[in-house]
């Protein structure tokens, strides 16, 4: 899951070397925190947070036979 949301991440942005995903787990549910640049957070966010929701959605899918929640936080 780390490596999807980092590959999604690096598409988008224009400061793909500042890019740092990292992964929390605990016993029902994986966090996964998503630290962009301040000036690529308007990018990863999009217009009423429509790509942060498609990002959670494509990361949900990919998560749904692993029996977990989820998480993705996009982190200042």
């Amino acid at each position: 899951m780390k490596e999807l949301v980092k590959v999604i991440a690096v598409s988008l942005v224009d400061h793909p070397d500042e890019i740092v995903v990292t992964e929390k787990e605990t016993e029902n549910s994986i966090i996964l925190e998503l630290h962009v640049a301040p000036d690529d957070m308007g990018k990863v966010i999009g217009k009423q947070g429509r790509i942060a929701k498609a990002i959670r959605t494509v990361v949900k899918a990919a998560a749904s036979r692993d029996d977990k929640k989820v998480i993705v936080d996009i982190a200042q």
